[in-house]
């Protein structure tokens, strides 16, 4: 994950000045005293991932740069075509100025310059709005607790994307969503709250229909005190379990070294995704699974992969343990090679013996839209049929399923890639329409 220096808070040292008098000195001890505030000391790990998902275009990763001071499109091919393919990440903290009510993810007040309390820590999840790329996207919004939907105010609403990565949240269990009208200052007042209203007809008939719409311009950095409070106010923390058997989803995994590095000098397989429960600590001995491909008598069989944490980074920050909560990453002892162009992207993280079951075949009770979103003329759910290749999503792992029995309580699926998973997991499934892969319903691991 890329380096980023940690946000520390210094409460600035007053200028000494002569007491005129011993009451003087006194008020002045008072006044200083009362201003001081509760500052966190140390590496602060973020609380919760925040995904910022929408329409291709409509300001994600603009937003993400806004909060956090990061553009996080820096893949090669992403720079080219001006749009997000891999999952972006950022942290970015909350702070709120007690002087004038005004929340910022500054360390100081840009309105009166005070000092600011420190709130929370956040990770934001950039996640890519091209249909093309709607797996990607699936797999962001199976490791966050909340989301921000972005909406262009000089567009029509719903575009394609933003009605169907609204029922991927929808169908991923998110509950807590915060719709942002984007691009407010390309509008004049009336096409702004003829927008709305749109947006307000579209959320009606869902589960956000009492969801907060959020004018702003991202580009200009109107609004953006708003978002902020919203989000502090809106999207909680959720309950976490330190005690749990670790596990963490992958969500990219790479090789860190540089052409033509001294074989001295190597660094292992990096892994960065988010832990979902339990604690990771350096030198921990950990198992990956489904693991590695390899072909044993002309067959395909994937291998658990053992390895050893030798570094944890929160924030591109280097601590000596992890919680859930907020993107992170591990480096291992693992060969780079292994773990190359997200190869072990989807595998789960743990203590070996103590992971989920892997699974070469599934049965699942299935739950299917009336109609498939995501394109301009909406067509109706057709049952799924013997031998149909379905796309599959559980946590963060996406792989590709041929239905071996359709019928809705008991569908069975022979998985061309396995998942690690536990019963009752939720599974996303998307089927092959025209030339793309649409979100149809999902499923229940049985």
């Amino acid at each position: 994950m890329a380096k980023k220096k940690e946000t520390t808070i210094k409460v600035p040292k007053e200028p000494k000045k002569k007491a005129t008098s011993k009451k003087k000195a006194s008020e002045k001890t008072t006044k200083k005293t009362a201003k001081t505030k509760a500052k966190p000391t140390g590496v602060i790990q973020p609380e919760l991932n925040l995904a910022l998902v929408g329409h291709v275009d409509h300001g994600k990763t603009t937003l993400t740069e806004r909060f956090s001071g990061k553009w996080t499109d820096t893949h090669s091919e992403e720079l080219k075509k001006g749009i997000t393919i891999r999952l972006g990440y950022a942290d970015f903290s909350i702070y709120k100025c007690d002087d004038c009510d005004y929340y910022t993810a500054k360390e100081k007040c840009i309105k009166c310059n005070s000092e600011t309390t420190f709130l929370r820590k956040i990770s934001l999840v950039d996640a890519p709005g091209h249909e093309s790329l709607m797996a990607t996207m699936l797999s962001g919004a199976a490791i966050v607790d909340g989301a921000v939907l972005m909406v262009a105010a000089n567009e029509k609403c719903p575009q394609p994307q933003t009605k169907e990565h609204l029922m991927a949240l929808q169908i991923s269990g998110i509950k807590n969503v915060i719709i942002v009208q984007n691009k407010i200052d390309l509008v004049n007042s009336e096409e702004a709250i003829k927008n709305h209203q749109q947006i307000k007809d579209f959320l009606a008939g869902t589960d956000y229909k009492n969801a907060p719409i959020i004018p702003i311009s991202a580009r200009a950095n109107v609004n953006i005190d708003v978002l902020i409070k919203a989000v502090q106010e809106f999207i909680p923390t959720p309950e976490r379990n330190r005690d749990a058997d670790p596990v963490m989803l992958v969500a990219r995994s790479f090789d860190i070294n540089k052409p033509g590095i001294s074989p001295k000098d190597l660094i292992g397989g990096v892994l960065g995704g988010t832990v979902k429960q339990g604690t990771f600590k350096l030198n921990d001995e950990i198992e990956i699974v489904p693991g590695y491909m390899v072909e044993e008598k002309n067959k395909k069989v994937w291998k658990p992969l053992r390895t050893t944490i030798t570094k944890i980074f929160s924030g591109g920050v280097p601590v000596d343990e992890i919680h859930p909560g907020g993107s992170m990453a591990i480096a291992t002892t693992l060969d780079p090679t292994i773990v190359k162009s997200d190869s072990l992207t989807g595998s789960l993280v743990g203590i070996s013996g103590k992971l989920p079951q892997i699974y070469n075949q599934i049965s699942l009770s299935t739950s299917l839209l009336e109609r498939v979103v995501g394109i301009k003329d909406e067509i109706e759910v057709k049952p799924l049929a013997k031998g149909e290749v379905l796309m599959l999503n559980v946590n963060s792992a996406a792989t590709v399923g041929v239905v071996t029995d359709p019928s809705k309580k008991n569908t069975t699926c022979v998985l061309k890639k396995p998942i690690a998973a536990n019963p009752g997991d939720r599974i996303t499934i998307s089927r092959r329409v025209g030339d793309r892969f649409r979100l149809i319903g999902y499923g229940i691991l049985k």
